[in-house]
Formats: structure tokens, sequence, C-alpha cells
């Protein structure tokens, strides 16, 4: 009787924090504003010309590795492309640059197999798990997590940024007595995100955390992985713009996107200090600030339909310039490498 009260708790709470609704729900409105927006571009693959150096725009199915080559080094942890079950090439390269470090599909979205690896015997492990080609990240431990959305009109001088989303990672705040397990069962946002039979929390599920000792229990910074994301617009400045200028303005062709980072403080983040790209997400990127517990549905979609706007001018702009919009046949080609892809992702989740 229990588990069935926890069941109905947890989807009433989802019905009504619009932030979990499935993807295809909450997108459903796109499908019609999406048709006129080709229409206006006379072509039903437009974005694939707003970031001409990304692969497909950066829309889906985009190689991290790829898009790593276009960002100066200086703004980069140290990374590798793991070929599947290359596992010299991938203890050479952890033994090079220590543990932990990120391991992540090269080419993936929402956070699936994405892994902190702590130790040889965990990267063993995620070489036998991952089917695909990976990268290998040296782990960034600066203190904010964010995602900084930035868009560039090509017939303009400057861009500018239009959302900053900051990511609270999932925590357990300890009372003395109750397991990490059940202190976790009492939030709804774990209960709905977290897969409490997932080996990396095997370890410390029945731990008893100290009263108001706090404890990270996800540290991947992905909303699907218990993130919340905290809407940081207000540290949107004339400083802080002229700083992702300055980034931005390095990268290849790059016009409309969201770069996830760390840094080590606000006012080095503004001054373009101690900053870690762990990266870069093209035409198909969210504003992740919507995401803000409490943000009204009627905003969410107005800053959904802003960029999605924002994506076809600078697409349009750009195919004026030269830039072709890629072919039915070319787009359509795309789609399904990815969907075949997704399979053999999904295959061993």
């Amino acid at each position: 009787m229990h588990r069935v009260v926890s069941r109905v708790k947890s989807l009433w709470y989802k019905i009504t924090h619009w932030e979990f609704w499935p993807f295809a729900v909450l997108y459903f409105p796109v499908n019609f504003y999406y048709p006129w927006l080709a229409f206006k571009c006379r072509s039903l693959f437009f974005f694939t010309a707003a970031n001409p150096s990304i692969d497909f725009g950066g829309m889906l199915g985009e190689s991290k590795s790829a898009i790593f080559e276009l960002i100066p080094r200086k703004y980069l942890p140290d990374y590798q492309l793991i070929a599947p079950g290359d596992g010299v090439s991938a203890k050479d390269f952890a033994k090079q640059i220590g543990y932990p470090l990120i391991a992540k599909p090269d080419i993936g979205e929402r956070g699936r197999l994405v892994e902190k690896i702590i130790d040889e015997q965990a990267l063993e492990k995620y070489l036998v798990k991952c089917p695909v080609s990976f990268l290998m990240q040296k782990f960034v431990p600066y203190p904010l997590e964010l995602g900084v959305f930035f868009v560039k009109n090509p017939d303009e001088s400057e861009g500018r940024i239009t959302s900053i989303v900051e990511k609270d990672f999932l925590s357990v705040i300890g009372n003395g007595h109750d397991t990490i397990r059940q202190l976790l069962q009492n939030d709804p946002r774990a209960r709905l995100q977290i897969n409490f039979s997932h080996q990396r929390f095997q370890d410390i599920l029945e731990e008893i955390p100290g009263k108001s000792e706090k404890i990270m229990v996800e540290g991947i910074g992905n909303h699907c992985r218990g993130t919340t994301f905290l809407n940081a617009n207000s540290r949107i400045s004339e400083q802080l713009n002229r700083t992702f200028n300055t980034i931005a303005g390095d990268i290849q062709d790059f016009h409309f996107g969201r770069f996830d980072l760390r840094c080590t403080s606000w006012s080095d983040l503004e001054q373009g200090k101690n900053i870690m790209i762990l990266e870069l997400n093209g035409a198909g990127a969210e504003p992740g600030h919507i995401y803000q517990p409490g943000f009204s549905l009627w905003q969410g979609y107005q800053s959904i339909f802003w960029h999605l706007s924002t994506l076809a001018k600078i697409s349009k702009a750009n195919h004026e310039q030269g830039v072709p919009y890629w072919t039915f046949a070319q787009g359509w080609k795309k789609m399904k490498m990815i969907r075949a892809y997704n399979r053999i992702i999904e295959s061993v989740l």
C-alpha cells in the first residue's frame, strides 16, 4: 500500500510540475510552430545553417570531440576520444590525468551514459558497458556549473547572452538517523529522477549522514539526473556579454547555442578567468533557466519560441550570405543515423 501511495504522489507531483513532463509532451506545441519557421526559411532543415562549422548545426547527433576542436584549448579540460573497448588508450589517458574523470559518449544527450569514473575498476566497467566511442575528460572541480546561452546574428557585430542556468546538484541534508536512501525517498525530485538500483548509488544509499550534513548524491549536472536548474538571468551584465563575445568570437562560425561550463566564481566568469567549457551545444540547445522550479509554463513557452524564432533568423541570415541549408535527402539520412545510434545507446541503459 505504501508503494502505491508513493507512486501516486510521484505521478501527481510530475503532472503538477511541468519541468518533469516528458520532452515530447512539453514540446508538442513546437510541432505547430516549427513548420511555420521552415516555411519562412524555405527549408525543413533550416537550422543546419545556424552554426555552419558544427555538424547538423548542432541540432542532434553532433560529435562533442569535433566541436572541441573548434574551441581554444585554454577553455577546455584535458580530453581524449576513445574507441569502443579501447582499454589501453583509456587507461593510459587515465594514468596521465588521474582520477576522477568524466566519461561520456562522443555523440549523446540528456546525460545518458555519462559517468564520473573514480578508479580503474570503474573505468573497466564503463569500457564493457559503453558500446560507442566516448570522451574521457579531466574532472573539473570548480564549484559553479552553469549553462550560458549565447546568440549572435551574423548581420550584427556583437552577440548577447539570452539565458543563464545555475545547476544545483542533487543532495540530501542529514538528520542524524535516516539513511541517504530514506532521505531521497522523501524528496519528490529524487523519486522522479533517480534510479535507486543503479550501481553508482549502492555504496552510499545505506549511509546515515550526521545532522545538517550535506551529501551530494549525483554530481552530473543534467536535469534528468536530479539536478535543479536555477534561473540566473539576473547575472547577465554588459561585462559578461563582452566576455562571451570574446569566447564565442574565437569559435569559427558559431552563432547560436549554450556553453555548459564550470568556473571558480561569478566575478572570475565576468573577467573570463578560470573557465572550463564542458560542452558546447548548438541549434538543439535549450534555455535551461526555464526549468527553475515555479517558473510559469507560459513564460517557458515564450522563451522556447523566442529562441526558435531567433534560430530561424540567424539561419536565414547565414543562408543569404551563402551558407547552404542541408537538403531533405541529407537531413533525412542524418535523422535515420541518429535513430539507429540512439537504439544502440538505449540497448545498454
